[in-house]
């Protein structure tokens, strides 16, 4: 099959996607702006890459002709676009068909709501697209609610993962527990509730005559962005220094790596429209504990694959932890069935046949 694959070249997820289908043997086309080629991901040989001229925000707009011109070479059998706003507007505008367009998050949740005109924008582009795919049945219903339309047909095609890239290889050997994060430092993420939770952890535990806890517990927290220097001082102001961590940014080939030193994955964020983290955290058989976020409930198994607390909330992170720390068994327990959970539901291999079979209804549309 002859894939045109619209999407941002520096996204991890779209250099997942092509160097996956490639793989399958089908040929594809990765098209993208200016200012979207790939950075630190490698793309594979076999992908075909196209740079489009324009970049910035009206490169979704001036990016049009260039690409009618490139859809008439490759005369593709599908094209996928991914984000309803940036690259949906661009496959519109070029008219392309049939088209995929695949919603990730804030271009459904976040963009619309900025202006009328944002939002007709959006709601234009998924009214155009011939099959729409979403990467969680939440965000499906977003999509529903945004074109007034519940009968509409949207296919589920999660972020998953590599099975063999995340499980864990060994048995931690030490008495030290590690909870741990990987995330951009950014304010939606909600690493400052994290930071003060470790603080009212301690409290806690001072209280329920297991102090001599404290000094084993440690949260190492992998990321950059622009609250670095505000969670910093958050931890200087709370006196953390040597419980708090900042790792740095990482790779994607190194986050198994770092979760296998982690003991409990701690997801604080304020809002998520998919949880690849926590998906990759169970994989590696780590209990997890994560804000009540419609990105996260459809992931988590509250007191089966880990422990949901209430978004926002400082006080409920605190008491999930002591939890966990103090019953080594029941996170064994619930890093076992977050493994089994995400073998049965979010198997890359699974996902891409998904999607392949989306894209077969579309052949010869």
């Amino acid at each position: 099959m002859r894939i045109l694959f619209l999407s941002n070249a520096a996204s991890i997820h779209t250099v997942r996607w092509v160097n996956t289908l490639s793989e399958r043997g089908h040929e594809v086309h990765l098209v993208y702006k200016f200012d979207d080629e790939p950075k630190e991901n490698k793309i594979n040989e076999s992908v075909y890459q196209h740079k489009l001229k324009y970049s910035g925000t009206k490169g979704y707009f001036l990016n049009a002709f260039q690409l009618k011109n490139l859809m008439k070479k490759i005369n593709p059998d599908v094209v996928n676009a991914h984000y309803a706003s940036g690259y949906g507007t661009l496959a519109r505008i070029a008219k392309m068909k049939p088209l995929v367009l695949s919603v990730w998050g804030s271009d459904v949740y976040e963009f619309p709501y900025q202006s009328i005109f944002k939002m007709k924008l959006v709601v234009d582009n998924l009214k155009y697209a011939d099959k729409i795919a979403s990467t969680s049945p939440n965000m499906a219903d977003q999509v529903k609610r945004l074109v007034k339309k519940t009968d509409i047909d949207i296919t589920i095609t999660p972020f998953g993962i590599n099975l063999e890239q995340f499980r864990p290889l060994k048995t931690k050997m030490t008495s030290q527990i590690t909870i741990g994060n990987i995330k951009s430092l950014k304010k939606i993420y909600g690493l400052d509730y994290l930071i003060k939770a470790m603080s009212i952890l301690n409290s806690n535990l001072e209280l329920s005559n297991n102090s001599e806890l404290i000094n084993q517990i440690k949260l190492h927290i992998y990321g950059d962005g622009p609250e670095k220097d505000n969670l910093n001082a958050l931890v200087k102001e709370l006196s953390l220094e040597n419980t708090v961590i900042f790792k740095g940014s990482i790779p994607n080939k190194e986050v198994p790596k770092a979760l296998e030193s982690f003991d409990i994955f701690c997801a604080s964020s304020t809002h998520e429209s998919f949880g690849v983290s926590l998906i990759e955290a169970m994989s590696m058989k780590l209990p997890v504990i994560a804000t009540n976020v419609p990105g996260f409930i459809e992931i988590v198994d509250d007191n089966i694959t880990g422990i949901l607390v209430e978004n926002r909330n400082s006080i409920e992170i605190a008491k999930a932890l002591e939890i966990l720390i103090t019953n080594k068994n029941l996170r064994l327990s619930m890093g076992e069935k977050g493994r089994i959970k995400v073998k049965n539901n979010f198997d890359w291999n699974k996902n891409v046949d998904s999607m392949l079979e989306l894209y077969e209804t579309l052949k010869g549309y």
